[in-house]
């Protein structure tokens, strides 16, 4: 496996379509965002799930209700303290067979106690990517729509998977909106 070059990111979202919209250059208007040395630092968009739970309730991710979520539209989205919200990425992405991304969190997020689930965008999984951001002060905490909330690392295989996330029919594919827990 080795990891990829801003030549090779911007190539494949321009010929590809890998990265849309995509930002050729490094943002540092507010959380940057933009293409980077060996990565894309990609932008939140601005629809919201604050998760809002009840005293007394069990989470269980087999089971889990949207009645636990307020939805939310807006430039700047509040977190409650030591709570999470769900968003969705500005960026659709498709990634290649041959390709594994890696998303974590920003810094600057994460100097503040804002942390982004890292997970894997998975070969041929294509969509908004659903994000887990959450804050883990005891103080509510801002995150900010049309900038930058995570990177993906690129790490390209010397051989194509057996299967990929669209072979296995994966069942986040191609999502539009935030989409909860499946099983």
């Amino acid at each position: 496996m080795s990891i990829k070059s801003d030549l090779w990111i911007r190539k494949m979202a321009e010929e590809k379509k890998m990265i849309e919209p995509f930002e050729p250059t490094q943002v540092r208007h507010g959380v940057s965002y933009g293409l980077s040395s060996y990565g894309y630092d990609f932008r939140l968009g601005s629809t919201f799930k604050i998760y809002q739970p009840q005293a007394g309730d069990i989470i269980d991710p087999k089971n889990f209700s949207a009645l636990y979520f307020e939805e939310f539209t807006g430039d700047v989205c509040e977190i409650p303290p030591r709570s999470f919200v769900l968003g969705t990425s500005l960026e659709y992405f498709r990634i290649p067979r041959n390709i594994l991304t890696i998303c974590y969190g920003k810094s600057t997020y994460a100097r503040c106690g804002i942390f982004l689930n890292v997970t894997p965008f998975e070969p041929e999984w294509e969509g908004f990517a659903t994000l887990a951001i959450y804050n883990h002060q005891a103080s509510p905490a801002l995150v900010y729509a049309g900038e930058g909330i995570g990177q993906l690392l690129f790490l390209e295989s010397d051989e194509m998977c057996a299967t990929s996330y669209a072979d296995k029919k994966g069942k986040y594919q191609s999502q539009t909106e935030i989409t909860g827990a499946k099983i």
